[in-house]
């Protein structure tokens, strides 16, 4: 191939699957990362043959090639690059790259985790542990835990902007409303803002409901080159642009606790897809905690800096809101089974090939949407990475 036509190269999502979700109490993270994996190739058509390139992180040794191994693959391109919740969005941009420069022709992205069926087994505990050593040092021996983080982040954006503890409640009632069409979500059962607000207290001011569910389960998303597309069983799904940043590990080096590094990512990954953000129609963002979903909604520029409140407002980001946002139920109600990330892929592609049964968004005249974001965050907003996706 030409470096001309290397340049050229278009790249699709041909394949996405979910492997068994929510409780799991009998399957080890390699059955899940199997399963998800071989769900995804028969999705796409391809053979495993096809898959010359593998991405993986967060277990193993050797990761991604302990796993590559269990799964029978010899990719002759690989990542394990691991930054937290938003390290599938910044593989999936690095596999893209991979192959529009010729160096693979379809890159297989495979997650899978039972860390709660470890925490009831007493495998793990429920803690992070991030040790005492390094700039982490002045951190922890406070007790600074990842959901006092983020509380602390949300603490800030309440007074500089009057966000209120309604408002962040909201984002959950509704991540719940989208999850009760989701037959696959955990929490299906409808909640109140009184509910969010009543909850026992976890960070100030986050409640029990602020923050993200504790799951077993595991994902799997093929990306291909175009001259593949043809041979697949599904209507493709393009990458049209990606953007990746990082922000800080130490909190006193975050210059703005309203700002995360999405507002870099978006910024990019809008850019070079060349569309704007008021033309996406679903966006799929990492909801650890419902601030989160706040400041990227501000941060990829779906409203001004300070009006995440009030924009998610109103049912805006339900199923048949005006940006229908983690339309699955997200990690709020869903799933999260450690790192999130390539759970968002997955649902942008089913809702822009239509496949999303109940929970399916329609626009105008029962038509498909059209675009999609994915974008992900890692650590305490220390990095984030947004993909956007498009069926034409």
């Amino acid at each position: 191939m030409s470096p001309a036509a290397q340049r050229a190269r278009k790249v699709a999502v041909v394949g996405v699957s979910l492997s068994d979700c929510g409780r799991v109490d009998t399957a080890t993270p390699y059955a899940l990362h199997a399963q998800a994996a071989r769900r995804a190739l028969a999705d796409s058509g391809l053979d495993r043959s096809a898959v010359d390139g593998f991405a993986s992180a967060g277990l193993g040794t050797l990761a991604p090639v302990e796993v590559a191994e269990y799964l029978g693959l010899r990719p002759t391109w690989t990542d394990s690059t691991a930054v937290g919740g938003s390290t599938w969005e910044v593989m999936a941009a690095h596999a893209a790259d991979a192959i529009a420069a010729g160096h693979a022709r379809a890159v297989l992205l495979v997650y899978g985790s039972t860390a709660r069926a470890d925490i009831r087994a007493g495998r793990r505990t429920a803690n992070l542990s991030f040790g005492a050593r390094g700039p982490l040092q002045f951190e922890v021996p406070y007790g600074h835990t990842l959901v006092a983080k983020y509380a602390m982040a949300a603490r800030r954006h309440m007074h500089e902007y009057g966000t209120t503890l309604e408002q962040l409640a909201d984002i959950a009632v509704q991540a719940r409303i989208n999850a009760g069409h989701n037959p696959d979500a955990m929490f299906r059962d409808p909640i109140t803002v009184d509910d969010v607000l009543s909850g026992p207290m976890i960070a100030d001011p986050f409640t029990k409901l602020h923050c993200c569910i504790r799951s077993d389960g595991g994902c799997a998303v093929l990306l291909a080159a175009e001259e593949c597309v043809s041979d697949t069983a599904k209507h493709p799904v393009w990458v049209l642009g990606s953007g990746t940043a990082v922000s800080h590990t130490t909190m006193s080096e975050w210059e703005d606790f309203t700002v995360s590094p999405a507002a870099a990512s978006g910024r990019a990954a809008f850019a070079r897809a060349g569309v704007r953000p008021s033309e996406i129609d679903v966006a799929q963002l990492y909801d650890a905690f419902t601030y989160m979903t706040l400041v990227t909604l501000e941060d990829l520029g779906f409203c001004a800096k300070g009006e995440g409140g009030a924009f998610a407002a109103k049912g805006r980001l339900t199923r048949d809101g005006a940006l229908p946002t983690n339309t699955d139920g997200g990690g709020l109600s869903a799933c999260h089974p450690g790192m999130r990330g390539l759970f968002l892929l997955v649902e942008a592609v089913r809702q822009l090939r239509g496949e999303a049964g109940e929970r399916q968004v329609r626009k105008a005249g029962g038509r498909l949407p059209e675009l999609a974001v994915a974008s992900g965050t890692g650590g305490w907003f220390c990095s984030a990475g947004t993909v956007v996706l498009g069926r034409g």
